[in-house]
């Protein structure tokens, strides 16, 4: 039986921003405060600095993980969970750290999806931030709503479209999989959601 109670979901807190930094500065920076509480990203000379998620933050993004990864073997992905790997191009002056990952076939590069769990507000632009590092759908959660984008070349140009359901996870039913990322209860969430993909 599903639970009508939800995830709590925290006051949202602002990053800081720091402007005006080469690609080399912030390498500089980024290895002085390589210490774990801190999570550092940037886009066009802007560093951003956030405090590591607390528990709601862990548990939300714990179970996106678990739901999904349970999809993926029953749907016959043969996919590779690359977690919040570093994504970088100096070229494209960007770095950012997903809160999952993953490369859904064999052999591929860069992961084919990432997800940002979202419970802080501002920042660089995080669409901006994936694009030039060319991963092909995001879904971003916030405040108990999925929302997924996918890149499309669009002339010349790159750019996000927010889209209905995933062109990379074919076949998942995200109102379902919405559904059970807000039961509180863990493993009734991944019961509910097993049970569901039965045939």
């Amino acid at each position: 039986m599903t639970s009508a109670a939800t995830i709590a979901i925290p006051t949202k807190e602002s990053p800081l921003l720091f402007e005006g930094m080469t690609w080399r500065e912030f390498k500089a920076v980024e290895q002085l405060l390589d210490r774990p509480g801190h999570r550092l990203s940037y886009l066009d000379g802007v560093l951003e600095i956030r405090k590591m998620p607390g528990e709601a933050h862990e548990t939300v993004k714990k179970r996106i993980a678990a739901l999904l990864e349970l999809y993926l073997l029953t749907a016959g992905f043969d996919f590779t969970p690359t977690g919040s790997m570093t994504l970088e191009s100096e070229s494209g002056a960007v770095k950012r750290e997903a809160d999952e990952s993953y490369k859904l076939a064999p052999g591929r590069v860069r992961p084919d999806l990432a997800i940002e769990v979202v419970f802080t507000s501002g920042g660089i632009n995080k669409l901006e931030a994936y694009k030039r590092l060319l991963i092909p759908e995001l879904w971003f959660w916030e405040d108990g709503v999925l929302e997924v984008y996918h890149l499309r070349k669009q002339g010349n140009a790159l750019d996000y479209e927010k889209v209905s359901c995933s062109e990379e996870v074919k076949g998942i039913d995200l109102d379902l999989l919405l559904r059970c990322i807000d039961i509180v209860n863990h493993v009734e969430a991944i019961k509910t959601f097993q049970q569901a993909l039965q045939p």
